[in-house]
């Protein structure tokens, strides 16, 4: 699910949609007329009565170019140019060498990739100078966890991809930059543990690989993605924000590595 907004009062987008959610609510809740698009019209239309008035749900999938431009089209023409672009849709899974099919590896790289630099650039023309342009990455672009190789692939190529957008649309003063979340609570992960009980052991186990000791909440990812969305964040650009607890930044901290 992408979303895009507006600041309210001038010319103003599965695995994480917990936290996706949390990111257009905080947006909503400061006045910001929201745009949320999906493909998956129950989760799209859960999504837009979970947010309330003011907001516009389009039914699109982003790995249709043309679709997208026209969804930024139709938006546009509703709500105005917009303020920010947060691209955040994206799919996970393992593809292991010698048991992956080039269809399961091409899905992986048109939606976490190639939708990305296309939803920017379906919104470019509709974004006002001075803007504020998020993409979402992940630890997984510096991990190397076996059997991961597409999905790390994408989300190190988001890496590389904010930074030379940053370059390219400075002289507009659109700003370009990265939310990358380590291990989050949200629904993606209630398959590998339906029970409570090995909620908690999950819970447990993920949070011992970061020096802070636990998971991140959806509402923390929310909050890197609103100051990236602000005006707090007017002179930075081409950056990442990465909420992992340390994960990635100071990994010999976390429990299994220190001594009993």
């Amino acid at each position: 699910m992408n979303h895009a907004s507006k600041k309210q009062g001038r010319p103003d987008h599965r695995r994480k949609q917990r936290y996706r959610s949390c990111d257009c609510q905080s947006l909503h809740r400061r006045g910001a007329k929201v745009v949320i698009t999906g493909r998956n019209p129950e989760t799209l239309a859960a999504a837009e009565k979970a947010l309330g008035a003011g907001v516009l749900a389009l039914k699109v999938d982003v790995t249709d170019a043309v679709a997208t431009e026209k969804a930024f089209a139709e938006a546009a023409a509703k709500v105005g140019k917009f303020d920010i672009v947060f691209a955040n849709a994206g799919i996970g899974g393992a593809t292991p060498l010698g048991d992956t099919s080039p269809e399961q590896f091409n899905r992986i790289i048109s939606t976490n990739l190639t939708a990305v630099f296309f939803t920017v650039q379906a919104a470019l023309p509709h974004l006002s100078d001075g803007s504020s342009v998020i993409l979402n990455g992940s630890v997984h672009a510096v991990l190397g966890a076996p059997g991961w190789s597409a999905y790390a692939a994408t989300k190190a190529a988001v890496r590389a991809m904010t930074r030379n957008m940053a370059s390219e649309l400075a002289p507009r003063g659109i700003r370009v930059n990265q939310v990358t979340p380590g291990g989050t609570k949200t629904p993606i992960w209630s398959p590998m543990a339906p029970t409570e009980d090995a909620m908690s052991a999950l819970e447990a186990r993920m949070g011992g690989l970061s020096p802070l000791g636990r998971m991140s909440e959806a509402e923390e990812i929310a909050k890197a993605a609103l100051y990236l969305a602000s005006n707090d964040s007017a002179n930075v650009t081409g950056i990442e924000i990465t909420v992992d607890g340390g994960m990635t930044s100071a990994p010999s901290g976390a429990k299994i590595f220190r001594a009993a």
